[in-house]
Protein backbone atom coordinates (compact mmCIF):
# COMPACT_ATOMS: atom_id res chain seq x y z
CA UNK A 1 0.00 0.00 0.00
CA UNK A 2 2.65 2.60 0.61
CA UNK A 3 4.68 1.36 -2.26
CA UNK A 4 1.57 2.55 -4.33
CA UNK A 5 1.35 5.36 -2.94
CA UNK A 6 5.03 6.22 -3.55
CA UNK A 7 4.42 5.66 -6.86
CA UNK A 8 1.49 8.16 -7.54
CA UNK A 9 3.41 10.86 -5.63
CA UNK A 10 6.17 9.97 -7.94
CA UNK A 11 4.13 10.00 -11.20
CA UNK A 12 2.26 12.87 -9.76
CA UNK A 13 5.59 15.01 -9.14
CA UNK A 14 6.81 13.70 -12.72
CA UNK A 15 3.79 15.27 -14.14
CA UNK A 16 3.37 18.42 -12.52
CA UNK A 17 6.94 19.24 -13.52
CA UNK A 18 6.95 18.02 -17.07
CA UNK A 19 3.36 19.65 -17.70
CA UNK A 20 4.63 23.71 -17.30
CA UNK A 21 7.81 22.65 -19.21
CA UNK A 22 5.54 21.02 -22.07
CA UNK A 23 3.35 24.34 -21.98
CA UNK A 24 6.12 26.39 -22.24
CA UNK A 25 7.75 24.79 -25.21
CA UNK A 26 4.43 24.74 -27.01
CA UNK A 27 3.94 28.24 -26.46
CA UNK A 28 7.71 28.90 -27.77
CA UNK A 29 6.83 26.76 -30.67
CA UNK A 30 4.04 29.09 -31.21
CA UNK A 31 5.57 32.12 -30.95
CA UNK A 32 8.21 31.04 -33.20
CA UNK A 33 6.00 29.60 -35.49
CA UNK A 34 4.22 33.44 -35.94
CA UNK A 35 7.38 35.44 -36.08
CA UNK A 36 9.49 32.92 -38.83
CA UNK A 37 7.59 34.52 -41.77
CA UNK A 38 8.99 37.99 -40.10
CA UNK A 39 12.44 37.21 -39.11
CA UNK A 40 14.07 38.75 -42.19
CA UNK A 41 12.86 41.69 -41.72
CA UNK A 42 13.53 41.73 -37.91
CA UNK A 43 16.95 41.48 -38.63
CA UNK A 44 17.68 44.07 -40.95
CA UNK A 45 15.55 45.75 -38.73
CA UNK A 46 17.94 45.28 -35.56
CA UNK A 47 20.72 45.76 -38.11
CA UNK A 48 19.60 49.08 -39.40
CA UNK A 49 19.41 50.45 -35.88
CA UNK A 50 22.48 49.24 -34.72
CA UNK A 51 24.53 51.29 -37.39
CA UNK A 52 22.59 54.28 -36.87
CA UNK A 53 22.58 53.99 -33.24
CA UNK A 54 25.25 56.39 -32.99
CA UNK A 55 24.88 58.83 -35.43
CA UNK A 56 20.96 58.99 -33.04
CA UNK A 57 23.27 59.54 -29.91
CA UNK A 58 25.09 62.11 -31.40
CA UNK A 59 21.95 64.11 -32.85
CA UNK A 60 20.49 63.80 -28.99
CA UNK A 61 23.80 64.96 -27.14
CA UNK A 62 25.03 67.57 -29.58
CA UNK A 63 21.78 68.82 -31.06
CA UNK A 64 19.49 68.49 -28.17
CA UNK A 65 17.11 66.47 -30.34
CA UNK A 66 14.74 64.18 -28.16
CA UNK A 67 14.88 60.35 -29.25
CA UNK A 68 12.22 60.79 -31.58
CA UNK A 69 13.35 63.69 -33.25
CA UNK A 70 16.69 62.24 -34.00
CA UNK A 71 14.79 58.89 -35.14
CA UNK A 72 13.31 61.16 -37.41
CA UNK A 73 15.98 62.81 -39.07
CA UNK A 74 17.85 59.35 -39.51
CA UNK A 75 14.51 57.61 -41.23
CA UNK A 76 14.71 60.77 -43.61
CA UNK A 77 18.18 60.60 -44.54
CA UNK A 78 18.05 56.82 -45.07
CA UNK A 79 14.75 57.44 -47.26
CA UNK A 80 16.96 60.50 -49.07
CA UNK A 81 19.92 58.69 -49.59
CA UNK A 82 19.74 55.26 -49.55
CA UNK A 83 16.35 53.98 -50.01
CA UNK A 84 15.24 56.72 -52.72
CA UNK A 85 18.13 55.62 -55.33
CA UNK A 86 17.48 51.98 -54.61
CA UNK A 87 14.25 52.19 -54.94
CA UNK A 88 14.06 54.19 -58.17
CA UNK A 89 17.18 51.78 -60.08
CA UNK A 90 15.36 48.65 -58.89
CA UNK A 91 11.77 49.53 -60.06
CA UNK A 92 13.52 50.55 -63.02
CA UNK A 93 15.47 47.18 -63.73
CA UNK A 94 12.75 45.34 -62.70
CA UNK A 95 10.37 46.87 -65.13
CA UNK A 96 12.25 46.52 -67.81
CA UNK A 97 12.79 42.90 -67.59
CA UNK A 98 8.97 41.98 -68.37
CA UNK A 99 9.40 43.26 -72.04
CA UNK A 100 12.91 41.94 -72.67
CA UNK A 101 11.89 38.31 -71.57
CA UNK A 102 8.64 38.82 -74.00
CA UNK A 103 10.87 39.96 -76.99
CA UNK A 104 13.80 37.31 -76.42
CA UNK A 105 10.57 34.39 -75.79
CA UNK A 106 8.39 35.76 -79.49
CA UNK A 107 11.81 36.41 -81.29
CA UNK A 108 10.67 39.81 -81.84
CA UNK A 109 13.86 41.63 -79.46
CA UNK A 110 15.44 44.07 -81.57
CA UNK A 111 19.69 43.59 -80.50
CA UNK A 112 22.02 45.96 -82.89
CA UNK A 113 24.63 44.27 -84.89
CA UNK A 114 28.08 43.73 -83.16
CA UNK A 115 31.43 45.84 -83.66
CA UNK A 116 33.44 44.20 -86.11
CA UNK A 117 36.64 44.76 -83.57
CA UNK A 118 34.63 41.93 -81.99
CA UNK A 119 36.19 39.54 -83.79
CA UNK A 120 40.02 40.78 -82.92
CA UNK A 121 39.23 39.45 -79.32
CA UNK A 122 41.41 36.62 -78.71
CA UNK A 123 39.57 32.95 -78.29
CA UNK A 124 35.90 33.96 -77.64
CA UNK A 125 35.77 36.64 -80.37
CA UNK A 126 34.60 34.42 -83.01
CA UNK A 127 32.29 32.67 -81.74
CA UNK A 128 30.98 35.87 -79.87
CA UNK A 129 30.96 37.57 -83.13
CA UNK A 130 29.17 34.97 -84.98
CA UNK A 131 26.33 34.33 -82.42
CA UNK A 132 25.66 38.03 -81.60
CA UNK A 133 25.19 38.18 -85.71
CA UNK A 134 22.83 35.46 -85.48
CA UNK A 135 21.31 37.40 -83.09
CA UNK A 136 21.29 40.53 -84.73
CA UNK A 137 20.05 39.75 -88.07
CA UNK A 138 17.47 36.93 -87.34
CA UNK A 139 16.52 36.59 -83.53
CA UNK A 140 13.62 34.47 -84.24
CA UNK A 141 15.93 31.64 -85.76
CA UNK A 142 18.68 32.56 -82.70
CA UNK A 143 15.66 31.80 -80.25
CA UNK A 144 14.70 28.15 -81.92
CA UNK A 145 18.81 27.44 -81.79
CA UNK A 146 19.48 28.13 -78.16
CA UNK A 147 15.72 27.54 -76.70
CA UNK A 148 16.22 25.88 -73.67
CA UNK A 149 19.06 28.59 -72.94
CA UNK A 150 16.68 31.54 -73.67
CA UNK A 151 14.20 29.82 -71.80
CA UNK A 152 16.72 29.52 -68.54
CA UNK A 153 17.47 32.82 -68.89
CA UNK A 154 14.44 34.42 -69.23
CA UNK A 155 12.77 32.59 -66.20
CA UNK A 156 15.90 33.66 -63.81
CA UNK A 157 15.40 37.14 -65.44
CA UNK A 158 11.49 37.15 -64.11
CA UNK A 159 12.43 35.66 -60.78
CA UNK A 160 15.58 37.98 -60.61
CA UNK A 161 12.44 40.85 -61.01
CA UNK A 162 10.46 39.36 -58.34
CA UNK A 163 13.03 39.24 -56.03
CA UNK A 164 14.07 42.99 -56.81
CA UNK A 165 10.45 43.96 -55.59
CA UNK A 166 10.40 42.10 -52.71
CA UNK A 167 13.78 43.18 -51.73
CA UNK A 168 12.62 46.69 -51.91
CA UNK A 169 9.90 46.54 -49.80
CA UNK A 170 11.39 44.64 -47.45
CA UNK A 171 13.95 47.24 -47.42
CA UNK A 172 11.30 50.09 -46.83
CA UNK A 173 9.56 48.18 -43.91
CA UNK A 174 13.15 47.71 -42.53
CA UNK A 175 14.20 51.50 -42.75
CA UNK A 176 10.57 52.51 -41.11
CA UNK A 177 10.68 50.24 -38.63
CA UNK A 178 14.62 50.73 -37.60
CA UNK A 179 13.65 54.60 -37.26
CA UNK A 180 10.94 53.33 -34.78
CA UNK A 181 13.41 51.02 -32.72
CA UNK A 182 15.80 54.29 -32.76
CA UNK A 183 12.76 56.34 -31.27
CA UNK A 184 12.82 53.72 -28.12
CA UNK A 185 16.68 53.16 -27.98
CA UNK A 186 17.08 53.28 -24.51
CA UNK A 187 14.16 50.67 -23.69
CA UNK A 188 15.49 48.56 -26.59
CA UNK A 189 18.98 48.89 -25.26
CA UNK A 190 17.67 48.37 -21.50
CA UNK A 191 15.95 45.16 -22.93
CA UNK A 192 18.72 43.76 -25.01
CA UNK A 193 21.34 44.41 -21.96
CA UNK A 194 18.41 42.20 -19.39
CA UNK A 195 18.34 39.35 -21.63
CA UNK A 196 22.50 39.07 -22.19
CA UNK A 197 22.76 39.62 -18.29
CA UNK A 198 20.59 36.75 -17.85
CA UNK A 199 22.38 34.73 -19.98
CA UNK A 200 25.75 35.61 -18.86
CA UNK A 201 25.13 35.80 -15.45
CA UNK A 202 26.01 39.45 -14.84
CA UNK A 203 25.59 42.99 -15.78
CA UNK A 204 29.20 43.51 -16.55
CA UNK A 205 29.14 40.43 -18.85
CA UNK A 206 26.12 41.54 -21.09
CA UNK A 207 27.54 44.89 -21.66
CA UNK A 208 30.72 43.31 -22.39
CA UNK A 209 29.02 41.26 -25.44
CA UNK A 210 25.99 44.01 -26.36
CA UNK A 211 28.93 45.98 -27.33
CA UNK A 212 30.39 43.19 -28.94
CA UNK A 213 27.66 42.85 -30.77
CA UNK A 214 27.29 46.45 -31.99
CA UNK A 215 30.81 47.11 -32.68
CA UNK A 216 30.62 43.96 -35.00
CA UNK A 217 27.38 44.77 -36.79
CA UNK A 218 29.30 48.52 -37.40
CA UNK A 219 32.13 46.93 -38.76
CA UNK A 220 30.69 44.95 -41.18
CA UNK A 221 27.92 47.43 -42.13
CA UNK A 222 31.66 49.76 -43.19
CA UNK A 223 34.00 47.60 -43.75
CA UNK A 224 31.81 44.91 -46.31
CA UNK A 225 28.71 47.22 -47.10
CA UNK A 226 30.25 50.37 -47.68
CA UNK A 227 33.18 49.04 -49.46
CA UNK A 228 31.24 47.28 -51.36
CA UNK A 229 29.67 50.51 -52.33
CA UNK A 230 32.39 52.24 -52.67
CA UNK A 231 33.94 49.52 -55.19
CA UNK A 232 30.38 49.95 -57.39
CA UNK A 233 30.59 53.39 -57.56
CA UNK A 234 33.82 53.05 -59.17
CA UNK A 235 33.41 50.52 -61.67
CA UNK A 236 29.88 52.06 -62.32
CA UNK A 237 31.65 55.23 -63.38
CA UNK A 238 33.87 53.53 -65.42
CA UNK A 239 30.83 51.54 -67.42
CA UNK A 240 29.17 54.91 -67.57
CA UNK A 241 32.19 57.18 -69.03
CA UNK A 242 32.87 54.31 -71.41
CA UNK A 243 29.40 53.69 -72.06
CA UNK A 244 28.89 49.82 -70.84
CA UNK A 245 25.33 48.38 -72.14
CA UNK A 246 23.76 48.24 -69.21
CA UNK A 247 25.80 50.09 -66.88
CA UNK A 248 22.95 50.29 -63.91
CA UNK A 249 22.84 46.66 -63.79
CA UNK A 250 26.00 46.05 -64.06
CA UNK A 251 27.26 48.12 -60.98
CA UNK A 252 24.64 46.30 -58.94
CA UNK A 253 26.13 43.64 -59.88
CA UNK A 254 29.70 44.63 -58.08
CA UNK A 255 27.85 45.65 -55.63
CA UNK A 256 26.38 42.41 -55.12
CA UNK A 257 29.35 40.84 -55.89
CA UNK A 258 31.39 43.03 -53.51
CA UNK A 259 28.88 42.32 -50.74
CA UNK A 260 29.40 38.20 -50.87
CA UNK A 261 33.46 38.61 -51.12
CA UNK A 262 33.41 37.90 -54.62
CA UNK A 263 36.12 39.52 -56.90
CA UNK A 264 34.43 42.39 -59.40
CA UNK A 265 36.71 40.99 -62.13
CA UNK A 266 33.83 38.79 -63.19
CA UNK A 267 32.38 42.05 -64.07
CA UNK A 268 34.97 44.15 -64.82
CA UNK A 269 36.50 41.22 -67.09
CA UNK A 270 33.79 41.03 -69.74
CA UNK A 271 33.42 45.08 -69.60
CA UNK A 272 37.49 45.29 -70.59
CA UNK A 273 36.96 43.30 -73.54
CA UNK A 274 33.69 44.83 -74.76
CA UNK A 275 35.77 48.34 -74.45
CA UNK A 276 38.78 46.65 -76.17
CA UNK A 277 36.64 45.42 -78.89
CA UNK A 278 34.36 48.87 -79.59
CA UNK A 279 37.13 51.43 -78.54
CA UNK A 280 40.17 53.14 -78.76
CA UNK A 281 43.32 51.25 -77.69
CA UNK A 282 44.18 53.93 -75.80
CA UNK A 283 40.52 54.54 -74.42
CA UNK A 284 40.40 50.84 -73.38
CA UNK A 285 43.97 50.73 -71.64
CA UNK A 286 42.58 53.67 -69.38
CA UNK A 287 39.53 51.72 -68.77
CA UNK A 288 41.30 48.94 -67.96
CA UNK A 289 43.69 51.00 -65.11
CA UNK A 290 40.93 52.55 -63.89
CA UNK A 291 39.23 49.03 -63.22
CA UNK A 292 42.33 47.46 -61.50
CA UNK A 293 42.15 50.22 -58.71
CA UNK A 294 38.73 49.77 -58.58
CA UNK A 295 39.45 46.12 -58.15
CA UNK A 296 42.12 47.09 -55.75
CA UNK A 297 40.59 49.54 -53.60
CA UNK A 298 38.78 46.61 -51.70
CA UNK A 299 42.43 45.14 -50.44
CA UNK A 300 43.11 48.63 -49.06
CA UNK A 301 39.66 49.63 -47.69
CA UNK A 302 39.46 46.83 -46.07
CA UNK A 303 42.01 46.71 -43.19
CA UNK A 304 40.81 50.33 -42.12
CA UNK A 305 37.29 49.15 -41.94
CA UNK A 306 36.75 45.90 -40.74
CA UNK A 307 38.07 45.05 -37.07
CA UNK A 308 39.14 48.65 -36.73
CA UNK A 309 38.36 49.38 -32.40
CA UNK A 310 37.37 45.57 -32.21
CA UNK A 311 38.85 42.97 -30.04
CA UNK A 312 38.14 40.82 -33.49
CA UNK A 313 41.14 40.01 -35.29
CA UNK A 314 39.75 41.02 -39.18
CA UNK A 315 40.52 37.53 -40.72
CA UNK A 316 37.68 36.16 -38.34
CA UNK A 317 35.20 38.83 -39.73
CA UNK A 318 35.74 37.79 -43.24
CA UNK A 319 35.15 34.23 -42.12
CA UNK A 320 31.90 35.04 -40.53
CA UNK A 321 31.02 36.92 -43.53
CA UNK A 322 32.06 34.56 -46.11
CA UNK A 323 30.37 31.36 -43.74
CA UNK A 324 27.39 33.60 -42.80
CA UNK A 325 26.47 34.09 -46.74
CA UNK A 326 27.15 31.00 -47.17
CA UNK A 327 24.97 29.39 -44.87
CA UNK A 328 22.15 32.74 -44.32
CA UNK A 329 22.28 34.68 -47.51
CA UNK A 330 22.52 37.92 -47.15
CA UNK A 331 21.24 38.74 -43.81
CA UNK A 332 24.31 35.97 -42.75
CA UNK A 333 26.67 38.95 -43.73
CA UNK A 334 26.12 39.94 -40.01
CA UNK A 335 24.79 36.91 -38.36
CA UNK A 336 27.93 35.10 -39.66
CA UNK A 337 30.35 37.40 -38.38
CA UNK A 338 28.50 38.54 -34.99
CA UNK A 339 28.51 34.03 -33.94
CA UNK A 340 32.06 34.10 -34.58
CA UNK A 341 33.17 37.46 -32.95
CA UNK A 342 31.07 36.25 -29.91
CA UNK A 343 32.41 32.72 -29.92
CA UNK A 344 35.94 33.90 -30.42
CA UNK A 345 35.72 35.97 -27.60
CA UNK A 346 34.18 33.23 -25.29
CA UNK A 347 37.12 31.21 -26.46
CA UNK A 348 39.49 33.91 -25.49
CA UNK A 349 38.36 34.60 -21.99
CA UNK A 350 38.16 30.78 -21.69
CA UNK A 351 41.77 30.49 -22.37
CA UNK A 352 42.79 33.51 -20.74
CA UNK A 353 41.71 32.04 -17.32
CA UNK A 354 44.05 29.91 -14.57
CA UNK A 355 44.93 26.49 -15.91
CA UNK A 356 43.74 25.22 -12.01
CA UNK A 357 40.49 26.68 -12.31
CA UNK A 358 37.97 24.33 -11.64
CA UNK A 359 40.33 21.31 -10.65
CA UNK A 360 40.26 20.76 -6.78
CA UNK A 361 43.27 18.17 -7.41
CA UNK A 362 45.67 20.73 -9.22
CA UNK A 363 44.59 22.88 -6.11
CA UNK A 364 45.39 20.65 -3.64
CA UNK A 365 48.58 20.02 -5.28
CA UNK A 366 49.56 23.65 -5.58
CA UNK A 367 49.01 23.95 -2.19
CA UNK A 368 51.23 20.95 -0.82
CA UNK A 369 53.68 22.15 -2.81
CA UNK A 370 53.77 25.67 -1.30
Amino acid sequence: MAATTTRKTTIGTIVDLALPVLLLLVLIALCAQLLLPFVGLLMWTIILAICFQPLHARLMNRRGMSSRNAAIVIGTLLVVIILVPTVIAAISAASSIPDLVAGLRSGQQHIPPPPDRLQDVPVIGPKAFAAWTQASNDMSAFAKQFGPQVASFSKWLLGAAGGMFITVLALILAVIFAAITLAYAQSARAFVRSILSRVTGSIERGEHYMSVIGATVRSVANGVIGVAFVQALLCGLGFFVVGIPGAGILSLLAMMLGVVQVPVIIVTLPAIIYAFAVKSTTMAILFTVWFIIAGLSDAVLKPLMIGHGLEVPMPIILLGVIGGVMAYGLVGLFIGAVLLAVGYVLFREWLDQPADRGNPKLKVASTAAE
